[in-house]
């Protein structure tokens, strides 16, 4: 991982980093297969009632917690539906403060939705119909913690993770090293064999992705993730293939990625940045939308790895996604929106992170050709995510990533209720007919009816453009020889549990 990890308690899992490391350790009532289908975890099975109102699982009683000093001399503590009462009752309760929190806005009336009939029954009580509900509680978010370690570790609980999941918690030295060592009691079974396959993992922190890349080369590591400028091209062809001296040495593997890299305008007027807020014009905003040649910027920044961002906001892979109601890039219409804008030759502070820089300066220069000027601010990439969060900066880069497989998580950036700090409408867009496309949404139990609602928010969104869609991403991830079995999907994660390794070494 190339950023220093702060927490693994799963109430905080709000990145991708975080996401990875707390699923090692955690589970949850559901989980997503291969297909991104939503399955059995601890819940065997469900019902949902009530006109969508009402859930209810049926949970093993043959899943455990960790040994952990806080259970006392109890050795194998059973987990129950108390468990998942005081675990989303937790989620949601302000003093936590957790980021997570915002999923269940509007949707429940209180802590009185998480129930308890008996040790092996739970249920969810909702205010309104919410079909993504399912693939939601999928979220680290929701993965289920004993009430006795909150308490016994206090705010060391951050740093003590006591699960049900595939690993246990052996080690961890921020921003050096995190290790956990195989769960013998872990409730999965992939056949006749009980997971995970490999005894345990050992999680390097390299902040320099560069250094990281070396590291894997050398066959110091088994698997990395991601791509950086620094050593694109050493790596890939202009095409995103593997270079011929690479070839045989290690996998390289590409696929489909849930994730949308934008820009986010602050369209809020109210909001105090200590400076003047030119992008609450729309006419500006989408002049800088349509004089990005994402084209370029891909093959050029990115090797073709990933999708030009000229449709809506709504990745590629998700149902609703539309390639043609976006912005491609066409100079005159970018000179057109500028002219009947009130922009007077004002510096635009754009806001990014190291591993983004390249991207930005690309913008920058793009935004020159039609008379725009900006300054670049690069920060830490944990500073940069904390003030975008708490809508702190004019002009951002950002990336959302799928927390389940429903283009609603996309939306929900957009849905007033969810203004930022308290959820993640980080731009603090507002308009009455998307609040209320979006709430039919949710009234629906039709895929087919939801999905054209859907589009019709994201093209919403577009033509009022409080963000600049950059590119849909890829999953680029290399593998050393010895990784015989890694499954991923779409929402790229890291399946440690389903691992295998073989004794085959680099070439």
């Amino acid at each position: 991982m190339e950023t220093a990890l702060n927490s693994l308690d799963p109430v905080f899992a709000r990145d991708q980093m975080r996401i990875w490391a707390t699923s090692q350790f955690y589970s949850g009532l559901v989980q997503l297969d291969s297909f991104m289908n939503v399955a059995p975890s601890v819940a065997l099975n469900w019902e949902v009632l009530d006109s969508g109102k009402r859930y209810v699982f049926h949970l093993s009683k043959k899943v455990f917690f960790h040994p952990d000093p806080c259970f006392g001399t109890l050795k194998n503590r059973v987990v129950t539906s108390r468990d998942f009462v005081y675990s989303l009752r937790r989620l949601v309760d302000p003093a936590v403060a957790s980021p997570g929190a915002w999923i269940f806005n509007d949707k429940i009336d209180g802590p009185k939705a998480f129930q308890a009939p008996n040790d092996s029954i739970f249920e969810i009580h909702l205010n309104q119909s919410f079909p993504p509900l399912l693939g939601m509680l999928s979220m680290p978010y929701c993965f289920v913690v004993p009430q006795e370690a909150v308490e016994y570790y206090g705010n060391d609980f951050r740093a003590h993770p006591v699960g049900t999941g595939p690993f246990i918690f052996e080690f961890w030295e921020e921003g050096i090293k995190l290790i956990g060592k195989k769960n013998p009691g872990y409730f999965e079974k992939d056949g006749n064999e009980t997971m995970p396959f490999i005894d345990g993992f050992e999680v390097s922190f390299i902040e320099n992705k560069q250094t990281a890349f070396l590291e894997f080369v050398q066959g110091k590591l088994d698997f990395f993730n991601g791509l950086e400028g620094s050593f694109k091209d050493e790596l890939l062809t202009q095409k995103g293939e593997l270079r011929a001296h690479y070839q045989g040495q290690f996998q390289l593997r590409k696929g489909p990625y849930l994730n949308t890299e934008y820009l986010g305008f602050m369209i809020d007027s109210s909001i105090d940045l200590k400076a003047p807020n030119y992008l609450t014009d729309k006419y500006l905003r989408k002049a800088l939308c349509f004089a990005v040649n994402r084209e370029e910027m891909m093959r050029y920044l990115r090797n073709d790895v990933g999708s030009p961002g000229n449709g809506g906001f709504i990745p590629r892979g998700l149902p609703g996604h539309q390639d043609i109601i976006g912005y491609a890039y066409n100079s005159d219409s970018a000179r057109y929106y500028l002219s009947l804008s009130h922009y007077k030759g004002e510096e635009i502070p754009v806001y990014t992170n190291k591993n983004y820089l390249d991207l930005t300066v690309y913008v920058q220069r793009m935004w020159e050709q039609i008379g725009v000027k900006s300054r670049i601010e690069v920060n830490p990439g944990p500073f940069h995510r904390e003030q975008v969060s708490k809508s702190q900066f004019l002009c951002f880069r950002a990336s959302w990533l799928a927390d389940y497989p429903d283009a609603e998580n996309y939306l929900s950036l957009f849905y007033s209720p969810n203004f930022s700090p308290n959820g993640p409408d980080y731009t603090h867009y507002k308009s009455i007919a998307f609040d209320s496309l979006y709430q039919a949404s949710m009234q629906t139990n039709n895929p087919a009816a939801r999905v054209s609602l859907y589009k019709e928010m994201d093209e919403l969104i577009m033509r009022d453009a409080p963000v600049l869609v950059l590119f849909y991403d890829q999953t680029l991830q290399l593998l050393s020889n010895r990784v015989k079995y890694l499954p991923t999907n779409a929402m790229n994660p890291l399946n440690l549990k389903n691992a295998r390794l073989q004794k085959h070494t680099r070439k």
